[in-house]
């Protein structure tokens, strides 16, 4: 619950804030007109709406994107993993990253990362979505990915959604905020569709089970392989450095408190 927006994103500058929520993919494609308010879409992970940027709101079976079609990449992606879904019969296998069709605008495809130097990087990992094959399948949509560097998203990024997965062990459940972070100035585009690259990655984490707690964490989009201590950040840092209110839906005072402290060693 940010009290006052620090620095935001660039992309900001362009984006009307209009939202409009598309269906899960599947074999009847959403109507293109179809709109829902933001606050019909229930769940502690989804983030307050945004204003000040481009988003669409796209629901999938395992996580819900905020789609910037002006940057082509999710402003964030929002999920609720839990013990049970840890496990599953869902395999990755054969599965390649592939066109949104429900996605507003230009659509990016696999050329636009085609001899970049940038990894596709997943914001809700495939590993997250082995519970359900039709899951597992949507993860793999280019709007939720990102470019993101190598040594991140098979290093750090990959750790820490191991780390996830094991919280959601450990706890029952746990809500997942994940996103690009773009601070002002020029940023980096690949490919024909000009994909912007960010300069850094977050990721927040939510648990209520017994005292509620919330931790953050911000990492940049290059080389590192450092612990995950030297990642940490409150709640109310990344909020005030994304300009994203994140879990909004928990009552006020909650909120205030968990957002504002982040230990490491509480989760450990």
């Amino acid at each position: 619950m940010p009290s006052s927006k620090g620095q935001t994103p660039s992309a900001s500058e362009s984006g009307d804030g209009n939202i409009r929520t598309e269906s899960h993919l599947n074999d009847q494609k959403a109507p293109a007109e179809a709109t829902e308010a933001k606050g019909d879409i229930e769940g502690l992970e989804i983030p307050a709406q945004l204003t000040d940027r481009k988003e669409t709101i796209l629901r999938r079976t395992g996580y819900t994107v905020s789609y910037n079609e002006d940057l082509l990449i999710p402003n964030w992606v929002a999920w609720h993993l839990t013990s049970d879904r840890l496990t599953g019969p869902a395999k990755r296998k054969g599965i390649s990253f592939m066109e949104d069709t429900e996605a507003p605008g230009v659509l990016v495809n696999t050329h636009d990362y085609a001899r970049s130097g940038f990894d596709r990087g997943h914001m809700c990992p495939a590993g997250d979505n082995k519970w359900s094959q039709q899951a597992m399948r949507e993860s793999f949509l280019l709007t939720n990915i990102c470019p993101q560097a190598p040594s991140l998203n098979r290093g750090d990024w990959n750790e820490m959604e191991i780390q996830c997965r094991k919280w959601a062990e450990t706890y029952g459940d746990i809500y997942i905020v994940a996103g690009p972070i773009l601070y002002r100035g020029h940023h980096k585009q690949i490919g024909s569709h000009r994909v912007t690259v960010p300069e850094a990655f977050f990721k927040v984490v939510l648990c209520m089970k017994g005292e509620p707690k919330a931790i953050g964490f911000i990492y940049k989009n290059g080389d590192g392989n450092r612990p995950k201590g030297d990642y940490v950040n409150t709640v109310d840092e990344v909020e005030r450095i994304t300009g994203i209110d994140f879990f909004p839906s928990l009552p006020d005072e909650t909120e205030r408190r968990v957002e504002a402290k982040a230990s490491l060693d509480e989760w450990l």
